[in-house]
């Protein structure tokens, strides 16, 4: 029996939270799965498809040199073991060693969030101790540099739709604290769309998911620095084992990033027209108001924002969405203040109707 959603009893899923690892993040195109078949029915040495794919790689994206792992999360585990070890081969074998005392992670406070795990969960992972610079509301320059003692091994600066938006200093200003010191600056921007402009800045690692803007198969990847990337492939004989990837998934993201800078993604005009028929449809729900908002965090995505104003609230209408066959998965962030976001870009026509076709029956219409 060939793979189904019937086979092993699952449920289909619409997906207008935008790419979440909840839901298996993205589709990938058949470009991608040729490579990805390619990987699987050969074989390689490891060492050499992984350091040539990420040279490869690196003068794709103008880096000095790039890393593939498992996901954007083991590119954080590993680039902070990779600048408490600074090419340590004791370090890799003994990564939580007493003696190695320079393990603080600064960075701003609003920037450690969760996003399905906390961000310090991973920093510990790789041996990191996090130190918070700031407030929940405000983080500067001067609030980072406060906090730098001989301890602190990196500067991490977390660019995500997740973290605080508000009165937090830049990538750049963090880069110019971090070289006043000589100290290594890592950029998760595991969901970001650009995949140039950290590096450019002086970062000297920068992370992204291989599944999100790029729409590849599970992997990450780590660009920077030919030095700090040393440092994050020596993780392979340390804490990176467990997280290793495979050469078909290797492969793939390599397809997928040359598809990614040939083709780029949707366009935000794109979004905003295929969804107004859905906004004009959920209009004629009394019980709802719809309009298109941008991204909160200034990317070029566009969602549809429906306010509940009827009996049953927003959290209720979203609960009820995931439980029939498809079920229908929102973002749930302004829940709490009766508002339901839709993000179509994994989304086509035929399902926004199935979408309105549900909220009205939720909603008794």
């Amino acid at each position: 029996m060939t793979v189904s959603y019937e086979k092993f009893d699952l449920k289909e899923v619409i997906n207008a939270s935008g790419r979440m690892t909840i839901l298996g993040v993205s589709k990938v195109s058949k470009a991608v799965l040729a490579a990805q078949q390619y990987g699987g029915e050969h074989f390689f040495e490891m060492e050499d498809l992984s350091v040539k794919v990420g040279a490869y790689l690196a003068d794709l994206l103008k880096a000095e040199d790039a890393q593939v792992v498992s996901s954007a999360s083991a590119g954080i585990a590993q680039s902070v073991a990779g600048v408490i070890g600074k090419g340590s081969l004791f370090h890799a074998y003994h990564p939580y060693a007493e003696t190695i005392t320079q393990r603080e992670i600064i960075l701003p406070k609003g920037h450690n969030v969760d996003y399905g795990t906390p961000v310090e969960v991973m920093v510990q992972q790789g041996g990191g101790k996090v130190i918070e610079a700031g407030y929940a509301n405000m983080c500067t320059p001067e609030h980072v540099e406060m906090l730098i003692t001989e301890d602190t091994a990196a500067l991490l600066y977390v660019k995500s739709h997740h973290t605080v938006q508000k009165s937090m200093l830049t990538v750049e200003e963090m880069v110019t604290v971090a070289r006043k010191y000589g100290l290594p600056v890592i950029v998760d921007a595991a969901a970001e769309e650009d995949l140039f402009g950290y590096y450019a800045m002086g970062a000297d690692l920068v992370i992204y998911s291989g599944t999100k803007a790029i729409e590849g198969p599970s992997a990450g990847l780590v660009v920077g620095k030919k030095s700090a990337i040393g440092w994050v492939r020596l993780q392979g004989k340390g804490i990176g084992r467990a997280m290793k990837i495979g050469k078909d998934n290797i492969l793939g993201f390599a397809q997928a990033v040359e598809d990614y800078l040939a083709n780029g993604s949707e366009s935000g005009e794109s979004m905003k027209a295929r969804l107004v028929p859905f906004i004009e449809a959920v209009n004629q729900i009394p019980a709802l108001q719809a309009t298109v908002v941008q991204d909160s965090a200034g990317r070029e995505i566009y969602r549809g924002s429906v306010k509940v104003t009827g009996t049953i609230s927003a959290k209720e209408a979203i609960r009820q969405l995931k439980t029939q066959n498809p079920a229908i998965y929102t973002r749930e962030y302004q829940a709490n203040n009766g508002i339901i976001e839709f993000d179509v870009r994994a989304v086509n026509q035929t399902e926004m109707t199935k979408i309105v076709q549900r909220l009205r029956e939720i909603l008794g219409e």
